[in-house]
């Protein structure tokens, strides 16, 4: 497939904060390397990341209207949180506007707020790229990059743990493919210690 992002860039640039379209840019530069280090293919990595936050200023009405049409399950907990609805928005709309067919890049939109238990390498890849990009500043940004580049699962098992902590910090509630996640990747780290 062809990647054509400067009609993609154009339309981000006209649609999003200045801020936001920087931060698309530097999410998609982040998943580029990921995909790099980690042998996934790099255009796809930089289209997905580039992409992951299309819907993100929408008024949260235009987004809800999206996550209702979009035929994708969601949970509760995913409809009642104004920032999590861009993302499932988000895949359904680029699927639409864009005519992207590619179910990776369109899961790896979907799930790059709240993750799930078996992401495939790309969903990992942007899941992370967001979280560690340049424009990142939170507290221990630092050690999550480090992570990020040592063990793709250690570093998805950390961002379940940050992710998870924060929302409680907030009040929050979880989605439960979130705590699915957390689980899954729980597991598959206490299984490859136990082979070590």
């Amino acid at each position: 497939m062809l990647y054509n992002v400067e009609d993609k860039k154009k339309y981000l640039k006209a649609n999003l904060s200045q801020k936001r379209y920087q931060h698309s840019l530097n999410v998609a530069a982040e998943c580029r390397k990921l995909a790099e280090k980690y042998g996934e293919d790099p255009d796809k990595a930089y289209f997905a990341g580039l992409l992951h936050d299309i819907c993100k200023e929408l008024p949260a009405e235009e987004q809800r209207e999206l996550v209702l049409n979009s035929g994708y399950a969601f949970c509760r907990e995913e409809l009642e949180t104004r920032s999590l609805l861009h993302a499932i928005a988000g895949a359904y709309f680029v699927k639409v506007k864009f005519g992207v067919e590619d179910i990776d890049i369109l899961n790896s939109i979907r799930f790059h707020t709240v993750g799930r238990a078996g992401m495939t390498r790309l969903e990992e890849i942007v899941y992370l790229g967001d979280l560690i990009s340049a424009d990142r500043d939170y507290k221990d940004v630092d050690k999550m990059r480090k992570i990020t580049y040592t063990s793709l699962d250690e570093a998805m098992l950390e961002a379940f743990s940050f992710s998870i902590k924060s929302v409680i910090k907030k009040g929050g509630v979880i989605p439960l493919c979130t705590v699915e996640g957390f689980n899954f990747y729980t597991r598959l780290i206490a299984k490859d210690k136990s082979r070590r």
